[in-house]
């Protein structure tokens, strides 16, 4: 039973390696430099598992506490993140390169993966019966 309430983390830990290694491998395929990124691309898919993994094991512990507030504190996890995101955005987001734009997409294509993946965790964890 315990190893069925944290299965899903392995899963998006399992994820987010594959996410990283396409990423990555898109990237050499065209040839694109991202030694001039700001953050690396596993930093920052390190960063958003961390954050994913973290609100899922809150969530559970939600659930044990009182199953009417997952949602609540889901949103609320979901703000939180974004607004860390938005907080490691930021000195992207100043910079003047000629990669900033590349980076950016890179940034938010990987923030909205982790996005779906945690919201279909939250998903199948709120339609679990009692």
């Amino acid at each position: 039973m315990l190893l069925k309430n944290y299965k899903p983390v392995f899963h998006l830990f399992y994820f987010a390696l594959a996410a990283c290694v396409l990423h990555k491998a898109i990237f050499y395929f065209l040839k694109i430099d991202v030694q001039k990124f700001h953050y690396s691309i596993e930093f920052l898919y390190l960063i958003f598992f961390g954050l994913s993994a973290l609100l899922y094991l809150i969530l559970l512990i939600v659930k044990k506490k009182n199953f009417q507030i997952v949602g609540m504190v889901f949103l609320f996890g979901t703000f939180t993140q974004m607004l860390l995101g938005y907080l490691i955005l930021q000195p992207i987001l100043e910079t003047k390169s000629e990669t900033v734009n590349l980076e950016k997409v890179s940034f938010f294509i990987t923030f909205i993966l982790f996005l779906l993946f945690q919201t279909l965790l939250t998903v199948r964890l709120l339609n679990e019966k009692r």
